[in-house]
């Protein structure tokens, strides 16, 4: 009986590694792209959250827990097949980057608000006094201290944004495990694919997880 990481079949890899080339360049611009939206969503629906006006938190609220109470899986499958019936067309690489965004934007938005809420009131009080607006106190006073706490957290999320990329394969999104699971499905050498496409997550996410490790250590050292 064939085992299933018998040599032939990664000789037959190593001859169509441009397939999995492609799908990790994806990946890689998908992970860019849908960070950067998690980011700013991050970023706005954290300060909502902490604001003095009741309709913003209300808001802040909606947003962060419905998206983190229901799977990912369910939200890309609504973006790829419930938009077309409401009249809007995305193309598969835009609904991957809105869905993975959106979805790590909640989980950013409270990781920010924790980081907000962690400086003390009184500095939002002096800037106020100081003639600072609410947002202006934010971006001047508030979000620079409550940065370095919320780095280690940031770049966790990073790591799972990476990972979670791979929901794009059931959609046909021309990632990395999309790729992977096409050139299996033809002759079945699965083993090898798993292989490689796990070692080449490996690569992206390993450098993000101990750079989330040297920042915890660093913030734990300095308080």
């Amino acid at each position: 009986m064939v085992g299933p990481f018998a040599w032939f079949k990664w000789e037959a890899l190593f001859r169509d590694w441009p397939v999995f080339a492609e799908g990790f360049k994806t990946t890689i611009l998908v992970t860019v792209l849908a960070l950067t939206l998690a980011l700013i969503l991050g970023i706005v629906f954290g300060v909502l959250g902490t604001s003095q006006w009741r309709l913003a938190k209300v808001v802040s609220r909606i947003y962060v827990e419905f998206i983190q109470n229901t799977p990912l899986v369910i939200q890309v499958f609504f973006l790829y097949h419930g938009l077309p019936h409401m009249g809007i067309m995305l193309p598969v690489f835009a609904v991957g980057v809105l869905g993975v965004g959106v979805y790590h934007g909640a989980y950013i938005a409270e990781v920010v608000r924790a980081g907000i809420n962690s400086i003390h009131r009184g500095q939002m009080e002096a800037a106020l006094s100081q003639g600072f607006s609410f947002w202006g106190a934010m971006r001047h006073i508030i979000l620079p201290q409550a940065s370095r706490l919320v780095l280690p957290p940031l770049t966790n999320q990073a790591v799972n944004l990476i990972k979670n990329t791979s929901v794009l394969a059931m959609v046909a999104g021309g990632d990395l495990m999309y790729h992977a699971d096409s050139w299996s499905s033809d002759n079945l050498y699965y083993g090898p694919a798993y292989v490689v496409i796990g070692l080449l997550y490996l690569l992206l996410c390993l450098p993000l997880a101990t750079l989330t490790r040297r920042l915890e250590r660093k913030a734990g050292v300095s308080t």
